[in-house]
């Protein structure tokens, strides 16, 4: 599967969905975890803001890589964002999209002005 290395550092990220835990299996309720490290997955909602436009996206994080301090319209960074193209069918039809993971979330405090 393809992965794609996703540039922030031109884009403000703004928290529109505090952390939630993210769900494998909506029938069972089987909660999402690491395949490597087996930590529990967490999802969050951030509007992108970029070159002229914006996007919602939803990233995934490990439950260890929330940082403290998130609110509603918090600034963000994201460490090690990436982009998984994927495609599914369900119930005879074709569905594809992105789906955004990083390894750690915090809040993108300014540096405070020295004079």
């Amino acid at each position: 599967m393809r992965v794609i290395p996703v540039d922030t550092s031109a884009a403000t990220l703004l928290v529109t969905k505090l952390p939630e835990v993210k769900v494998r299996d909506r029938q069972t309720g089987e909660v999402a975890v690491d395949p490597v490290t087996n930590q529990r997955l967490m999802t969050l909602e951030l509007v992108f803001i970029a070159a002229g436009g914006s996007d919602m996206i939803k990233v995934t994080v490990p439950e260890q890589g929330i940082g403290e301090g998130l609110v509603m319209g918090a600034p963000v960074i994201l460490s090690g964002l990436v982009a998984r193209p994927w495609e599914s069918e369900f119930g005879g039809r074709a569905r594809h999209g992105i789906a955004y993971r990083a390894d750690a979330v915090m809040v993108n405090t300014p540096i405070a002005a020295q004079g």
